[in-house]
């Protein structure tokens, strides 16, 4: 089991390398051509008027990458002015400014336009009964193109019973949402992801033993339900039970490329307390879990050539021989403004340390 008490620290990174051009992997394969690596916000260096140099870092290489993007700082490290960041999909950050206006934006997207960042505007949100739409757990969207796809469907999670569907290129009628009420409190507080496969919106309830899924095209206050039977559980010493058993427990669901379903359960404890008493989490122990369609979930260790992507973004899999550089088998995670883990699933690393200065964006591969 990916269970250790991470006692190691990456090293400082290298120097920043500067580019005005889009970075690919050093050795490109022949399935990557056509695609960027994976890459997270490392920050931005401030250029003057509230603007900085994006700095990424591309999952398959070591040092980061200062490009010639200037984007809003506020936007980098979402603490300041009137933007909230409040989730991402598909390299597109969703923001809800003070008139309650949700916004799709493509300024931390290092392949978008530098110079012409597309900001689109969501209708104004409809709170049904009982609900709230203050809170915004996350936002999944079925394609990369909200802005031109006219199929594309953004879903907004509520904290609590809403989750509301919007199509922003929809030509056929002026863009409204749909708004679902979730009847299962187990769904009340989980992420919304996409399933291409599917094609349908999923929630993965708490503790992981039930799935909803809902289809954007066929609202439903009665979603298709699938209960997850967990198979080939590993057997835990008393302590490591006892461990995990005081941890904050949380899922996600992720797929593949090739439409293969994972649950991955992470087991996080508190490391530290800031000054503004803020609790620092630290994850202790991690487990997957593959998922088959009569709802068979079997632990494993062992995901072959994948790379798993959890971050405050849709989270993602990558294809680790498509860019040389990315280890296979990993399971990479961030978390704004406090941790930073690489998981081995093997057991051969677990590495996981505390960072209050990286935003937590991944961005998935990008056809160029």
């Amino acid at each position: 089991m990916s269970l250790f008490l991470s006692r190691l620290r990456l090293g400082k990174e290298g120097l920043v390398r500067r580019s005005s051009l889009l970075i690919l992997s050093n050795g490109l394969s022949s399935s990557s051509l056509h695609q960027t690596p994976p890459c997270n916000i490392l920050g931005a260096k401030p250029c003057g008027e509230g603007l900085g140099k994006l700095i990424i870092k591309n999952a398959n290489e070591r040092d980061p990458t200062e490009l010639e993007k200037k984007v809003p700082m506020e936007l980098v490290y979402n603490n300041h002015g009137n933007d909230t960041i409040v989730g991402a999909s598909h390299g597109w950050i969703a923001t809800l400014k003070n008139d309650g206006i949700l916004r799709l934006q493509d300024d931390l997207n290092p392949y978008a336009s530098y110079t012409e960042p597309k900001h689109i505007p969501l209708p104004p949100l409809v709170t049904m009964r009982h609900c709230q739409t203050k809170i915004i757990t996350n936002v999944s969207m079925s394609s990369s193109f909200p802005d031109d796809d006219e199929t594309c469907v953004v879903a907004a999670k509520f904290l609590g019973a809403q989750l509301s569907f919007c199509k922003p290129a929809s030509q056929s009628c002026k863009p409204e949402w749909t708004n679902i009420r979730i009847k299962n409190p187990c769904f009340y507080s989980s992420r919304v992801v996409f399933s291409k496969k599917e094609e349908m919106f999923r929630i993965v309830g708490y503790g992981g033993h039930l799935i909803g899924s809902w289809d954007p095209c066929k609202p439903s206050e009665d979603p298709k339900l699938q209960t997850l039977h967990f198979q080939k559980l590993p057997k835990l010493p008393k302590s490591t039970r006892e461990l995990m058993d005081s941890c904050c427990k949380s899922e996600r669901l992720v797929e593949s490329p090739t439409g293969e379903t994972f649950l991955v359960k992470m087991y996080r404890k508190t490391a530290e307390i800031s000054k503004g008493g803020i609790a620092k989490m630290k994850t202790r122990a991690l487990m997957v879990f593959k998922i088959d369609e009569e709802g068979n979930a079997v632990y494993t260790q062992d995901i072959g050539d994948l790379v798993i992507f959890l971050s405050d973004s849709e989270p993602f899999c990558a294809l680790a021989a498509s860019f040389p550089g990315l280890h296979s088998n990993h399971v990479e995670f961030l978390e704004a403004f406090n941790e930073v883990a690489y998981i081995d699933l093997s057991g051969h690393a677990f590495i996981s340390y505390i960072d209050s200065h990286f935003p937590a964006y991944y961005i998935p591969p990008q056809k160029i």
